[in-house]
């Protein structure tokens, strides 16, 4: 897998740290940059050490699985992408509150790096860099979560579910194109 596909996985990734880092934006009265870096944090460390297991999951399992990987891969990323999809189009709107101590941020943080342990899984199959994809991960997201925050504060919801949904369309392709050149077609 090369960077390209690294970086928008990445990015894909950091979608819903984007759209929860944008509630969190919405619930500031004023712009608080230590609040947003603290977000970021949480994010970024969390999106990039969750790959990071799932690729030793991965590898210690690797011998049980290596002739479906590519499914594995294909059924983990479109569920995830799928999951983005829905939840973007969900009418249900999330609370929020302005909180970043390290209950709220730990939860926040756990349930939007899920996803990122199934693609790491996915990379262990695809002998990935991991140093450098859980770099970018965590580097991409940290600093799209501080935007977000950011955006959440000036511009409100206009913008979390498009970013959501983003992601999700992402993580999809992604899974289709490792489908497709495991299968010969690209």
């Amino acid at each position: 897998m090369g960077i390209l596909e690294i970086l928008l996985i990445a990015v894909g990734l950091a979608m819903d740290a984007f759209a929860v880092s944008v509630c969190k934006g919405l619930s500031l009265k004023q712009m608080e940059w230590k609040k947003a870096v603290i977000v970021g944090l949480y994010f970024g460390v969390f999106q990039a050490l969750m790959p990071a297991i799932g690729y030793f999951l991965g590898t210690t399992f690797e011998s049980l699985v290596t002739q479906i990987d590519h499914w594995i891969a294909f059924v983990l990323l479109g569920f995830i992408g799928i999951n983005m999809l829905k939840e973007a189009f969900d009418k249900d709107n999330e609370e929020s509150n302005d909180k970043v101590d390290l209950k709220t941020m730990l939860v926040l943080a756990i349930a939007t790096s899920i996803d990122a342990l199934a693609v790491g899984i996915t990379f262990a199959f695809l002998k990935v860099n991991m140093l450098l994809a859980t770099l970018l991960i965590g580097i991409i997201t940290f600093g799209l979560s501080i935007i977000g925050v950011k955006i959440g504060n000036k511009f409100g919801n206009k913008y979390e579910k498009k970013a959501e949904a983003t992601g999700g369309i992402i993580l999809i392709l992604m899974g289709i194109k490792i489908l497709f050149e495991h299968l010969g077609i690209v």
